[in-house]
């Protein structure tokens, strides 16, 4: 082998790692790499479970490790105050629905981030709706039952929520007044320990996303008896919206989306989002997904950020005009 051709090939190859690392700037040190999907709840609750399968496509899409890393407290105050915080080098993520990023920040004070100046959309992976349920410990399988048996008892009862001063808390709130009844919002530190209470029958019903409930739901263990969304939803086609019982201003639906830091490099983006695109395109994910009750589709990053916005003005009214003061 002549010497100008082992030259040329040693350009070459040069030539297509330098490119490699144009394409994927913030892999330049893959081998001591890991990307860490933050996590705002508690495991076994709907956003890790989401979290978790994702993670291992993502490893291969990406080529590097990715692990999932619960900071749960404060409904996912602790994980966003953590990615405000990550170097904005496209190592640490926070897999989040629109609690953590649209809600928080209009009901604190001092959340210790600020969505719009920390924070950069990576990309959307699903829409999602909030959803009333019911525990096996009631006989109630619709709404109407549900507020009958309420008043059976008395006329009050405790309805759990996933956080303080969430959606589910106004919905929760609405609910009473349209009913009637003294519902009293019970909050926990995420789905899971709230699914505990309801599948042991500690509290009679719970607000929380499809995700968290349709797995009991299909097994019998609660009832979801009303959705968010402006229709119903594909996996549960026989439950009718709160619209649909005469509850309006729950049409505007949730979103989960993967944020980074804010400074992390356009083209560090660029890559994530690309990735997130190709695992949720995969059939074996988006049929997971699916099952969950999420509506599956990829949004960009932009998409996302806007998707965000809207959706904080929205609830920025109905916070407001339900007369909440951030605590």
């Amino acid at each position: 082998m002549s010497s100008a051709f082992t030259a040329r090939r040693r350009f070459l190859a040069h030539i297509a790692r330098a490119g490699a690392l144009l394409a994927a700037p913030w892999l330049a040190h893959a081998d001591s790499r890991t990307v860490k999907i933050l996590v705002g709840f508690p495991p076994g609750g709907g956003t890790d479970a989401i979290a978790r399968l994702l993670a291992e496509p993502l490893r291969e899409a990406l080529g590097v490790p990715v692990i999932v890393e619960n900071r749960a407290g404060a409904g996912g105050q602790l994980a966003a105050q953590a990615l405000k915080a990550a170097a904005p080098d496209g190592t640490t993520l926070f897999l989040t629905h629109d609690h953590s990023v649209s809600i928080l920040p209009l009901v604190t004070r001092n959340p210790g981030f600020d969505p719009a100046r920390d924070f950069v959309a990576v990309g959307g992976l699903a829409t999602f709706v909030n959803a009333l349920a019911v525990s096996g410990g009631t006989p109630a399988r619709s709404l109407r039952e549900f507020a009958q048996w309420v008043r059976a008892q008395g006329g009050k009862a405790a309805v759990g929520i996933p956080a303080p001063a969430s959606v589910p808390q106004f919905l929760v709130q609405v609910l009473a007044r349209q009913q009637q009844l003294d519902l009293v919002p019970v909050p926990y530190r995420g789905s899971a320990p709230m699914m505990a209470d309801m599948l042991g029958n500690q509290i009679p019903a719970g607000v929380g996303s499809i995700p968290d409930f349709i797995e009991n739901h299909r097994a019998g263990k609660l009832h979801v008896v009303a959705v968010m969304g402006r229709q119903r939803q594909p996996a549960l086609p026989d439950v009718p919206t709160f619209a649909e019982l005469g509850i309006a201003g729950f049409e505007e639906v949730p979103f989960y989306g993967l944020f980074a830091p804010a400074g992390t490099p356009a083209a560090t983006l660029a890559q994530l989002d690309a990735a997130l695109a190709k695992v949720i395109a995969q059939p074996a994910v988006r049929e997971r997904l699916t099952a969950m009750g999420l509506n599956v589709g990829h949004m960009s990053g932009e998409q996302l950020a806007a998707r965000e916005r809207a959706y904080r003005e929205v609830w920025a009214r109905i916070i407001r005009d339900s007369g909440f003061q951030p605590q």
